[in-house]
């Protein structure tokens, strides 16, 4: 659809987008470093804007939550897409996996079992892990990405750089966790002297089942 045709908020409507997207990502920032024990006061001081704004849209603490946790799927699905669309199977793995370790996904793991999922949730959920399978499938398929990999070792993978490294200083971090980054996508590449990985590949229901009990 071409920008002409998307449709456009505007005035008040406009405004309440952007609260809200300025409320998730604070969100992000503020469970990230803080923990999820954090205030959700640390929340609004953080986006700029008031407790009544937040509380008009969120009602309790949770429901944040859950919104933050869907907004986190919904940036894995524009991943994969965007990785589906490269004409190079690798290069399109390697940016749905780069641009993951970028925004954080994996840091709401602990989430897992501590909020109720909601129908949002598993479907925005299903769609990101189908994307993901395709991608994955697509790799395997060209012969770029080892045979023994799973979409879930990646996502796994991918849930353990949301952890930050220790370093002096934020850029040292970042600094550290691209060459780390750069280590481990060389080593889910597919070559002539591959040895078989340890152990059985993680089982996806099991992890599935994490979000489905409170």
């Amino acid at each position: 659809m071409s920008d002409a045709a998307t449709p456009r908020k505007r005035g008040p409507q406009a405004l309440a987008a952007r609260n809200d997207q300025a409320l998730i990502e604070a969100a992000r920032e503020v469970f990230t470093t803080q923990g999820f024990d954090a205030p959700v006061s640390a929340v609004a001081a953080r986006a700029g804007v008031g407790m009544g704004s937040l509380y008009r849209r969120y009602r309790t603490k949770e429901e944040l939550l859950q919104r933050l946790c869907a907004d986190s799927m919904e940036r894995v699905a524009a991943a994969a897409e965007d990785g589906l669309a490269y004409e190079d199977p690798w290069e399109g793995f390697a940016h749905y996996v780069r641009e993951c370790v970028a925004f954080g996904f994996g840091v709401l793991a602990p989430l897992a079992g501590a909020i109720e999922v909601t129908p949002g949730m598993r479907r925005t959920n299903e769609r990101a892990q189908e994307l993901a399978d395709e991608l994955v499938a697509r790799a395997h398929q060209a012969g770029v990405l080892r045979p023994d990999v799973t979409t879930m070792d990646v996502s796994l993978l991918i849930g353990q750089f949301g952890r930050p490294a220790p370093a002096p200083s934020w850029q040292a971090g970042e600094e550290v966790r691209g060459r780390l980054l750069a280590i481990a996508l060389d080593g889910l590449k597919a070559h002539d002297h591959l040895g078989p990985l340890p152990g059985n590949p993680p089982d996806l229901r099991r992890y599935q089942a994490l979000w489905g009990a409170r």
